[in-house]
């Protein structure tokens, strides 16, 4: 079992043809979640609560020091603007992605008088996930 860093993860914004990486991206963190739909009836075993998994969801929070001129940032920037969807991906070292449609939530700028100009952007997944796995040779 390979251990890795997240420094190799990173996070791309597709363009019309192929994904552009997000430029000066520091941190990144997928969140895949599920609702638990309580099915617990009065005729439960024991009176244990039973669940069923429900509706699942994901999102990408990203920030990272802000590139002027990126080509990913770009896209953001115009789809933010137009209040349009963006595809985006996580792939990571293996080459394994994690991928989907999202919509930009938040897009934020810091502008500290004493350090770097830095970007957040929170992406909050419309439809399903996909992990494209990559098969050894």
């Amino acid at each position: 079992m390979v251990k890795m860093t997240g420094m190799k993860c990173k996070v791309y914004i597709e363009d019309v043809s192929t994904g552009k990486i997000l430029a000066g991206q520091r941190n990144a963190t997928l969140s895949r979640s599920a609702e638990s739909i309580d099915a617990t009836s009065k005729d439960t075993a024991g009176f244990w609560k039973e669940s069923v998994a429900g509706f699942k969801e994901w999102s990408i929070d990203c920030d990272g020091a802000f590139v002027q001129d990126d080509a990913a940032y770009n896209i953001l920037e115009t789809k933010f603007i137009n209040i349009e969807n963006v595809n985006v991906y996580i792939e990571l070292p293996s080459g394994t992605k994690y991928k989907g449609n999202t919509n930009i939530t938040d897009f934020s700028l810091e502008m500290p008088y004493d350090d770097l100009l830095t970007y957040s952007i929170s992406l909050q997944g419309s439809g399903a996930l996909t992990v494209e796995e990559v098969t050894p040779l």
